[in-house]
């Protein structure tokens, strides 16, 4: 080879390698060069907000590329989503992004940004960055999403476990949780009352199931929190902890949900006297009002009834299932409209009114008493508080009409 031959030779090799870092990255880093961390943003003002957010970064601390990969993003112009929604069939996706565009979207928001460097093994954080890749193609991207068992933050971890060789389940699993599906749901809602009213009344059993640290971890909160008491194999054949260091990237200037939910029963139990005592105040002094007023509380009765209903067997939405406020509120109430405007012009309720009503004050009976007896999951004593005197006030008023000649 000539002179110029090896001098073009050199200046190539120089080239090669000049260039190869620039285009290096988290993709196709080794996994010595791989660092990975969980991140964790704090809950948001609006309603879809409250329960927080997560993600996991991959950063290449060779060439410095960081990435934020979520689970948590969906396609308002997908076709019938709407329809699905309703149905309970929700699709979400995985979606990768640069990490300082998305810490700056939350940070902006006032939403607390902590970030978590997780002791990973070379091998496992190349299998979790190669898992994370192949989830990104459109053919595995898409996913069924449930509130509860499959979702944003229950993904973030399961992808943690199986890189990690199931260690974080095997010790969550074994850990206590500290609520139920119902109680965080209640508490991290609180903001929005009627919304969390609303959700607390359309929960059925499977919402009071006691749960372990493993279920609990839907939340990322709670995710953040559990995997801090978590050992994992170090390589060398010892252990350490899976957290390796935590720190508060951006804190929080929004307001904090409470630590534990609000107590509904003495607030619900107080509205159910309320209007009672208002329907029997209406039936002796405005029967007019009285018409109006029973028969909002009919209406909303049965609309609620139809609702929990339709929920129980015409969708997926499984948390909603042999939902025992059914008992309370349901579409048998519409059956006794017209006997209210009847008690109005002092006209007897029908044998067919009398008989609904007794359906009703049996439904009543058998849902306290399910409350009452033990190995009952569904906690609902809020809403039987509630429901329990609006339904003697109108029995009463009802059968205390003066029969017609």
């Amino acid at each position: 080879m000539t002179k110029a031959g090896r001098i073009l030779l050199i200046a190539l090799t120089l080239l090669c390698c000049a260039i190869l870092p620039a285009h290096a990255g988290v993709a196709d880093a080794p996994g010595e060069n791989l660092e990975i961390s969980l991140i964790t943003y704090g809950p948001g003002d609006i309603y879809w907000e409250r329960f927080g957010h997560d993600a996991i970064e991959l950063r290449d601390t060779a060439s410095g590329e960081e990435m934020n990969f979520n689970y948590g993003v969906f396609n308002f112009d997908e076709k019938n989503f709407f329809f699905n929604f309703a149905r309970g069939q929700m699709h979400y996706l995985i979606d990768a992004e640069t990490t300082t565009d998305e810490e700056n979207f939350y940070a902006q928001a006032g939403r607390s940004v902590t970030k978590q460097k997780l002791a990973f093994t070379p091998q496992q954080a190349a299998a979790l960055r190669d898992f994370l890749f192949w989830n990104l193609r459109p053919e595995n991207a898409t996913y069924n999403y449930d509130y509860y068992v499959d979702n944003c933050t229950t993904r973030v971890r399961d992808a943690f476990d199986r890189a990690l060789g199931g260690a974080i389940k095997a010790r969550l699993t074994q850990l206590p949780g500290g609520m139920t599906y119902r109680q965080q749901t209640v508490r991290l809602m609180s903001a929005q009352p009627w919304l969390m009213l609303i959700l607390d009344l359309g929960l059925g059993p499977y919402a009071d199931q006691p749960l372990n640290a493993w279920q609990e971890s839907f939340l990322p909160e709670e995710l953040q929190k559990s995997i801090r008491n978590i050992t994992v194999a170090d390589g060398h054949g010892g252990t350490q902890p899976l957290v390796q260091n935590e720190s508060l990237l951006y804190p929080n200037h929004l307001s904090t949900p409470p630590a534990t939910p609000p107590d509904l029963r003495i607030p619900l139990g107080m509205a159910g006297l309320i209007i009672a005592a208002l329907i029997v105040g209406a039936w002796r002094y405005a029967r007019l009002a009285y018409a109006l007023l029973g028969s909002l509380f009919l209406l909303l009765a049965g609309l609620v009834g139809l609702v929990m209903l339709m929920l129980w067997t015409l969708t997926t939405h499984h948390s909603a299932w042999a939902n025992a406020n059914l008992l309370l509120f349901n579409p048998l109430a519409f059956l006794l409209l017209r006997s209210l405007w009847h008690v109005r012009r002092n006209i007897a309720t029908s044998r067919f009114a009398n008989s609904v009503l007794a359906l009703q004050l049996i439904a009543l009976l058998i849902a306290l008493l399910m409350h009452l007896l033990p190995g009952v999951v569904q906690q609902n004593q809020p809403w039987i508080l509630l429901a329990l005197p609006c339904w003697l006030a109108l029995a009463w008023s009802l059968r205390k009409t003066p029969p017609t000649p």
